[in-house]
């Protein structure tokens, strides 16, 4: 009869260490972060040199084999551990049996202008990591080369950050840290033009999409969804444009607006692209 695989102790220092990566100032001290799940674990594994270890129940582990096996491919270092060292680690009320650790993967911001974006997501004053994460997916989703995140917004690295962009963290390049102007003046300096995205705003996104002047390198700037860009923030913009509300809603939330804005962006490229129309065969 095998001998029962070896679960790691919950007083060990590897689970104490990846109970602590649930605070910022730990997680920028080592420079690490929790991926949670199947999906977010996968794709950490997936990209080079960035997965460090995995910690799976033993129903998970077997569950999700193949996950683990690309795991250990990649260099992680694996350890069994039972529900309660998991319940431990993670951030989540019903953990899914799989918590990674990941080294930091943010981008200087200097690599993202050599690489001449055509499309990017400005996250300026975004406190609400949920939001974060998810017009990082968003911004994946349009097929946007970049998304910057100010140093007024929140930690690219929080739990639910990460969780709410479903791997997206793992797909385009993403700077952290750059004050709003330096980054506007950054990519303007790129020849990409600055959209600056508000419900209050002077310009409308169907006019902007009739007048054809979408097609070229654009940055949409997001700001906080409870009070928006600050003035100083619209002022660096070359156009403060709002999604136009056709029906009776007050508003639309801040990931909605996102996509809305780089769907129309990437819609519009494509077009001055010669891309092909996907009505054709």
């Amino acid at each position: 009869m095998p001998a029962a695989p070896e679960l790691i102790s919950p007083r060990s220092p590897r689970v104490s260490a990846a109970r602590r990566l649930a605070r910022r100032n730990f997680r920028g001290k080592e420079r690490l972060f929790l991926a949670e799940g199947p999906q977010a674990v996968r794709e950490a594994a997936g990209h080079a040199d960035t997965l460090v270890e995995l910690f799976a129940t033993l129903d998970a582990a077997e569950r999700y084999a193949d996950i683990v096996g690309e795991a250990r491919a990649a260099g992680a270092r694996v350890h069994l551990a039972d529900e309660d060292v998991i319940a431990d680690i993670s951030t989540t009320v019903t953990p899914q049996g799989l918590v990674g650790i990941c080294r930091f993967l943010d981008t200087p911001f200097e690599d993202i202008l050599k690489a001449r974006p055509r499309l990017v997501a400005v996250l300026a004053n975004v406190r609400d990591p949920g939001n974060a994460g998810t017009v990082l997916r968003c911004a994946d989703a349009a097929g946007a080369e970049a998304v910057v995140l100010t140093d007024a917004s929140v930690d690219l690295y929080n739990p639910k950050a990460v969780r709410a962009s479903v791997g997206s963290l793992f797909h385009l390049p993403v700077a952290v840290g750059v004050p709003v102007e330096e980054a506007v003046a950054g990519l303007r300096d790129a020849g990409v033009r600055i959209l600056a995205a508000d419900g209050a705003g002077t310009d409308d996104l169907d006019d902007e999409l009739d007048n054809g002047t979408m097609g070229g390198p654009t940055a949409w700037v997001f700001g906080n969804e409870a009070w928006g860009l600050p003035e100083e923030t619209r002022a660096l913009a070359d156009a403060v444009v709002r999604v136009p509300i056709h029906g009776k809603a007050e508003s639309l939330n801040l990931a909605t607006a996102a996509a809305v804005c780089l769907y129309a962006s990437a819609r519009a490229q494509r077009a001055s692209g010669g891309c092909r129309s996907v009505t054709q065969s």
